[in-house]
């Protein structure tokens, strides 16, 4: 895949191999520019399908896809594993783990990462869910703590290994407070029968007064509805104020006793150093103009979670979701191609194409502009969207077999502990007793 392009072209380097960066690179495709994709992995990961990783429900293969499988062919583009040390702005170049590399123009899109709000409790003691590793720690971890309740002789005992606490009431929270409780209410019997379903509590715990606050309040009541019906004890207006491994404190004096607390209360975006700390938005995210260009910086843009464009329409800037960096990363394509030819550029402007979750089988919420529905059709769209989104045939048709699987026999997935989970802290949690 190197390149065999003129090198006297612009040479274009991408920071991150997200729904952005890949977009971009694809809309470069035997242009005349020069293209470095740089990501810290060497495979792009769909993260709307992250929590059925966590869960069991897909492997971590089927919602991954190779890099440089996917730009097989493309001449003007090459791709290294690393990550970005610095940005020097002033000699047009970004220090990585392999070395330095020039660029004329650099584009940032380098994501978010979990927000634990500066409390190293939180940082140490929860599991995130950003990344496929932290959803393969998740998933042992989930198994481990119901193999450790299979071996304790008293409800007490076992209550905080059957208890699950998710912070953080988005679609992650809720997709992934829904998958869980579907594992009490359809697997628990079959995987555990020893062990009590009424035993295992979920709960999803949010600070704002209501479920998917960025979705309309029609579908905020029904998703909770659902969640209801499942069982998930949803609690609003409720701040974690802290969590030491064993038990969760909230600030109007409850207490639960958990070993899982799921953190999905918000996220930061990732910048390097060497962007100036005055272009730092709330949030952790670069300061952009109207075609994406990071602030005084005639040549550095940034793209998806990591940008920052502040409108009138949009005071709090463009929302952290796929459809926005995949609309950013085809603009910037066009606009760097115009910046290269002197010509004027286009200001981007987000289309928005709707919002949607699933809570589980046959519930899920979408709203499209004025349309809004829920349900059964709903979870069919939810379902069809994302196969079409997800990259490779083979893992289209990978999930969709498993979704087809698990829905005909309420108990698809392979729910394997295939590394043992440890604690940030070094710490391990109890393991399970090996089977004869």
């Amino acid at each position: 895949m190197e390149s065999t392009y003129n090198s006297n072209f612009p040479k274009v380097v991408i920071v991150g191999a997200g729904f952005g960066g890949i977009e971009l690179a694809n809309s470069l495709k035997n242009k005349e520019v020069e293209v470095i994709l740089i990501d810290k992995h060497n495979y792009h990961t769909f993260q709307p399908l992250m929590y059925q990783v966590a869960t069991g429900s897909l492997e971590a293969d089927s919602i991954a896809f190779s890099l440089r499988k996917n730009f097989e062919g493309q001449k003007n583009l090459r791709f290294r594993i690393a990550e970005v040390k610095k940005i020097n702005t002033d000699k047009n170049s970004i220090d990585t783990t392999i070395g330095e590399i020039a660029y004329d123009y650099l584009v940032l899109a380098t994501g978010s990462t979990n927000n634990f709000f500066g409390n190293k409790d939180f940082e140490k003691y929860t599991l995130p869910m950003k990344s496929i590793p932290e959803a393969l720690n998740l998933r042992s971890a989930v198994l481990q703590n119901l193999e450790t309740a299979l071996l304790l002789p008293t409800k007490e005992e076992r209550e905080p290994y059957l208890t699950f606490v998710l912070v953080g009431a988005g679609p992650t929270g809720v997709e992934l407070a829904g998958s869980i409780a579907e594992i009490r209410n359809y697997i628990l019997k079959k995987d555990y029968p020893e062990l009590n379903k009424e035993e295992m509590k979920v709960y999803l715990v949010d600070g704002l007064p209501k479920v998917l606050a960025n979705m309309s309040e029609q579908a905020s009541k029904k998703a909770q509805q659902f969640l209801e019906k499942m069982n998930v004890e949803v609690l609003t207006n409720l701040m974690v104020e802290s969590y030491d491994g064993n038990v969760i404190s909230f600030k109007d004096g409850r207490k639960i006793k958990t070993k899982n607390v799921v953190w999905s209360a918000g996220v930061i975006g990732v910048v390097p150093e060497g962007i100036p700390k005055e272009l730092i938005a709330k949030g952790n995210r670069i300061s952009t103009d109207e075609i994406n260009r990071v602030i005084g910086l005639n040549n550095v843009f940034a793209i998806g979670d990591v940008s920052s464009t502040v409108s009138e329409g949009m005071p709090k800037g463009l929302p952290g979701v796929a459809p926005v960096s995949i609309q950013q990363g085809k603009h910037l394509a066009k606009n760097l191609l115009r910046l290269i030819k002197n010509e004027p550029t286009e200001k981007f402007v987000y289309n928005d194409q709707g919002s949607m979750a699933t809570i589980g089988r046959n519930k899920a919420v979408v709203d499209l502009g004025k349309i809004k529905f829920q349900g059964f059709f709903a979870w069919l769209t939810w379902m069809f969207v994302h196969l079409v989104l997800l990259m490779g045939f083979r893992n289209k048709v990978v999930v969709f077999i498993n979704w087809l699987g698990s829905y005909i026999s309420y108990n698809g997935g392979t729910r394997l502990i295939i590394r043992p989970y440890y604690r940030n802290d070094g710490q391990p949690i109890k393991e399970p007793v090996a089977q004869s």
